[in-house]
């Protein structure tokens, strides 16, 4: 009999639905901080670049061996988001000063955030603090709960035609009376550094083609597979959800690296049954504790992008975040395993630091 599921989105730009966060009621005034746009761009034609624009130094860089469990090893090998994240923005520093030292440009990211959600405005504060931390230059509007599309639509505009600009965010959710689709549309291709414009995700899908950008969670569970010398070609993976953000980019991504992926949904029957063949398992339903280690196939690699609260009388907040994937019983079974928090998280800010890098250098040609 299979366990009845209820799949939400658990991407980290989407999964702040979930958190138990109070709200003001005082919306915030539009602070824009734009610099005068000088006409539209002249982008060269592109010579699109491989998915994976970063370097690896494997001095540097974690290097497990990750071995079939069936010897009765006592635990997973833990994969380290954090101190992967740290690497890539370490990287992306050195590169963005190069690329000032050489041609004057500072890559640009801007964000708008409309409405005056608690966790929507912490998720743009650490996007902030990232950005400065390797030397992009951040560009922020902040617009009220009632604002019209048209308005949203309008700084969107802005920015498309602001060379100082190299990618344009929306933060996710928008308000419920705004067109979501309509406004994402809206972003210029060439900036769209969240990777959700269909032309994107259409030539993400289609072999031959290259998508200028990769969306940002998804493009971090396949880093991270990389950076740990997970071998993916010609491996079983499974995909639990499949949600535009993460889901189906994900994948597709496992697709483009010669993967056999399987996809498990909502109306999937015994979906334990077939998780358990998995290799490789990237799980973003926002479900806590749903995927057991019975589920597991010994030594799989684990991939847990589920962000979720339960209810925790011993912390200060009333509750704590994990996975969509039982943690302790995982690293029972697992040869490898990302903690919740500490996994995929922090490598999604570090995909769009990546994402926006990798616009201006096509932009500028560099």
């Amino acid at each position: 009999m299979s366990p009845s599921l209820v799949f939400t989105d658990s991407s980290t730009s989407t999964a702040s639905r979930l958190l138990p966060f109070s709200r003001t009621a005082t919306p915030f005034n539009a602070a824009v901080s734009l610099r005068r746009s000088v006409g539209p761009l002249n982008v060269r034609p592109f010579v699109l670049p491989p998915l994976r624009t970063l370097s690896v130094n494997s001095s540097n860089n974690p290097s497990p061996v990750i071995n079939d469990k069936s010897g009765g090893e006592a635990c997973a090998k833990v994969i380290d988001g954090k101190m992967v994240a740290k690497q890539i923005r370490d990287e992306i520093a050195a590169e963005v000063l190069k690329m000032k030292e050489a041609i004057g440009v500072v890559p640009g990211l801007a964000v708008i955030l409309v409405g005056d959600r608690k966790d929507s405005a912490t998720y743009v504060r650490n996007k902030k603090k990232a950005c400065e931390s390797v030397g992009i230059n951040s560009f922020e509007v902040r617009l009220p709960e009632d604002s019209t599309e048209q308005e949203v639509i309008k700084f969107i505009s802005e920015f498309n035609n602001d060379p100082s600009v190299h990618g344009i965010l929306v933060q996710l959710p928008l308000p419920s009376h705004m067109d979501e689709q309509n406004v994402l549309n809206a972003v210029d291709i060439v900036k769209d550094v969240d990777g959700f414009h269909p032309l994107n995700i259409g030539r993400l899908a289609m072999r031959g083609r290259d998508p200028l950008f990769v969306p940002c969670t998804p493009k971090g569970c396949i880093e991270l597979l990389h950076r740990y010398a997970v071998e993916i070609k010609g491996k079983r993976a499974v995909v639990i959800g499949r949600s535009n953000i993460v889901g189906m980019p994900a994948a597709l991504l496992l697709q483009r690296e010669d993967a056999t992926v399987s996809i498990v949904h909502s109306r999937t029957k015994n979906p334990e049954e077939i998780v358990k063949h998995a290799d490789i398992i990237i799980s973003a339903v926002g479900q806590p504790n749903m995927v057991r280690g019975s589920w597991l196939k010994p030594g799989a690699v684990v991939i847990d992008v589920g962000i979720n609260p339960v209810e925790d009388a011993k912390s200060p907040r009333g509750y704590k975040l994990v996975g969509d994937v039982c943690y302790e019983e995982a690293c029972k079974v697992a040869s490898a395993v990302t903690p919740v928090p500490g996994g995929v998280g922090p490598m999604t800010i570090a995909m769009l630091l990546s994402n926006t890098l990798s616009s201006a250098k096509r932009i500028h040609n560099f």
